[in-house]
């Protein structure tokens, strides 16, 4: 279990902006909805204004 929630870490670590910036881009330009690639960027989106909420929170302490 420790193996595959640190896969996770990395994976959205190092793709979490690729992700919420290229999946729309790929579906103006011809890529079918896909559920599980749908909910991967959703979540990509949502750690993303994560990050930016924690950044802002931090700076303002």
């Amino acid at each position: 279990m420790k193996e595959l929630y640190g896969v996770g870490i990395l994976f959205f670590y190092f793709l979490k902006w690729p992700i919420a910036i290229a999946y729309p881009y790929m579906l103006t330009h011809g890529l079918q909805h896909n559920p599980v690639i749908d909910i991967l960027w959703i979540y990509s989106v949502f750690l993303i204004i994560k990050d930016l909420y924690m950044y802002i929170r931090k700076r303002k302490s």
